[in-house]
């Protein structure tokens, strides 16, 4: 039975990245062990200093990053480039190349460009990295071994950013989460709650989303934000102690499932399709035999445990079922990405996880009648294409071959 030292991060005020350094100092992360590993950086003028202060009435570790003021914006590969000559401890390196690729990966897609010509403003900053690196560098100093997250609070509105003013929480963050289907939650709060590298982290390092795991508890954190927020801490925790593989209980799911003897087979196929749609991380149709032998099915989904009244009531509404029935569960999803590679001249999806491509069907088909190619050499080529992006699996997934994205560190 290996035992395992875990970090839960519990969002309840959002995440940014001097938040999250903040909570790991707060929590014992000896600073000048976490700058000895920044000092290995090819970059200068850079500072960081924590300071003591209150949020909500609760001690807390402001990690204030300090940089000379620069206009250079570099790219995703500009930023794996110094992350990889910097000579990090191995777990520190994948960790870091992990987020910033992550964060390529998501304003590639919001930009419409290869996640290696990304250029990053806020992200890009020289106190974006330090905060990025820095993370990971302090987890490397507590010796974690696995990281959790809580749902991730987000706020509404509109914030300045580099582009100008944009929605609240931030595109970026928006395709963070989805990335890893990671539970949100959104409160009536016109402040920049969650940043992209603060989702960033959490969506490359998280092993898993939900509840406090079982641990035995060692010490814990809070990373302030900038400023108070009235009537909530403005902080993240972060909780560390050591928990057996053995007793790990995963992600916890719903399983709900409703027994129908009345639909038809074209109801059954849109109602998985509406269950998708509502959030379920998968659906599907068991066929049974029900009292007096009438044939009959079993509708089942599989959701976040945020999210299961709300897939309940489409599996109600769909199936016209009198009631629904449901079971907690635990899932230990892979950790994986979703791109997009040509074939032919055409894009095609593809998930990418450790050791594996899943190329997507209806994609590969469509190539291949518009193509006028075999099914099969349209699913080779995109799996070959897709190599490109898998580049090692550390301890808890997948280290992304991307590099890194834009917005900084939380305003709030």
């Amino acid at each position: 039975m290996r035992v395992t030292r875990i970090a839960w991060f519990h969002c309840f005020s959002g995440i940014a990245g001097d938040m999250a350094l903040g909570s790991l100092i707060d929590a014992g992360a000896d600073v000048d062990e976490v700058r000895s590993l920044l000092g290995r950086l090819p970059v200068g003028g850079w500072g960081l200093e924590p300071e003591a202060v209150l949020r909500g009435g609760i001690a807390a570790t402001k990690a204030h990053v300090r940089v000379e003021e620069t206009t250079v914006v570099r790219t995703a590969s500009h930023i794996a480039g110094l992350v990889e000559e910097a000579r990090l401890p191995e777990r520190v390196r994948r960790r870091a190349l992990a987020v910033f690729a992550a964060l390529a990966e998501a304003e590639g897609r919001i930009h419409r460009r290869p996640a290696d010509q990304v250029h990053f403003h806020e992200v890009g900053g020289l106190d974006a990295i330090v905060d990025v690196v820095g993370t990971c560098a302090a987890l490397e100093v507590l010796g974690i071994d696995r990281l959790y997250a809580s749902a991730v609070t987000t706020g509404t509105g509109m914030v300045r950013a580099a582009h100008g003013i944009i929605p609240n929480p931030a595109p970026a963050v928006v395709e963070l989460l989805a990335s890893v289907d990671a539970p949100t939650q959104g409160i009536d709060l016109g402040i920049e709650l969650t940043t992209p590298t603060g989702a960033a982290i959490i969506v490359a390092l998280a092993s898993g989303f939900g509840p406090m795991p079982p641990m035995l508890i060692e010490r814990s954190g809070f990373g302030a934000g900038s400023r108070e927020i009235d009537g909530r801490p403005n902080a993240t925790q972060v909780v560390i102690g050591e928990s057996s593989e053995a007793l790990d209980p995963g992600q916890p799911v719903m399983l709900l499932e409703a027994n129908v003897d009345d639909a038809t087979g074209e109801t059954l196929a849109h109602t998985i399709s509406a269950l998708l749609a509502a959030g379920a991380h998968d659906a599907w149709i068991t066929p049974i035999v029900m009292k007096k032998g009438r044939p009959a099915y079993t509708v089942s989904a599989l959701a976040d445990v945020a999210l299961s009244a709300q897939v309940a009531g489409v599996l109600t509404a769909e199936t016209g079922s009198l009631g629904v029935r449901g079971s907690t569960l635990g899932r230990w999803p892979t950790t994986r990405i979703n791109d997009t590679v040509e074939v032919a001249g055409f894009p095609v999806r593809v998930k990418v996880s450790p050791g594996r491509i899943k190329v997507e069907h209806d994609d590969a088909a469509r190539v291949a009648q518009r193509a006028s190619m075999p099914l099969r050499e349209v699913l080779s080529l995109a799996q070959e294409a897709g190599r490109h992006l898998l580049h090692v699996v550390p301890d808890q997934g997948l280290d992304l071959v991307r590099p890194p994205d834009h917005d900084h560190d939380h305003p709030a």
